[in-house]
């Protein structure tokens, strides 16, 4: 994954995580990691659709957290916003005349589908609450 998503998302549910009860607005969030707040309410969709964070519209709206950070695991947070492969992307147009071109995407394929699931095996065992444990 050669963006931040996974590290602005689990700030997002981190904030959310310390912030129990509370209305957080995306502004406020956006703050925080000094981004634009529509990425901030572009993600929380994201979290609203994946049933992990509520939100509610109006002068005293924001978002929480829907359920405990103990049930959400950094890998369903991976698997949630996961849009390439951690390797990286294939060569699209290797030649088919040579040996490896014409075979290598299968192997890459293969490769790239093992690499995934050590990191979500690795991520598996760990909880936003774990992670936000971290923060006093």
């Amino acid at each position: 994954m050669n963006n931040t998503r996974f590290a602005t998302v689990i700030h997002f549910l981190t904030i959310l995580a310390k912030s129990p009860d509370q209305w957080l607005n995306s502004d406020w969030i956006a703050n925080s990691i000094q981004i634009n707040p529509v990425i901030v309410r572009k993600e929380l969709g994201l979290l609203q659709e994946q049933g992990w964070v509520i939100s509610r519209k109006g002068k005293d709206g924001g978002s929480m957290l829907g359920v405990p950070s103990s049930k959400i695991s950094l890998a369903d947070i991976y698997k949630a916003v996961k849009n390439a492969n951690v390797l990286g992307k294939k060569n699209l147009n290797p030649n088919p005349k040579c040996s490896v071109g014409k075979q290598v995407n299968t192997a890459l394929d293969k490769l790239f589908t093992e690499t995934d699931e050590v990191v979500c095996a690795a991520l598996s065992h760990k909880t936003l609450k774990n992670f936000v444990e971290q923060f006093a």
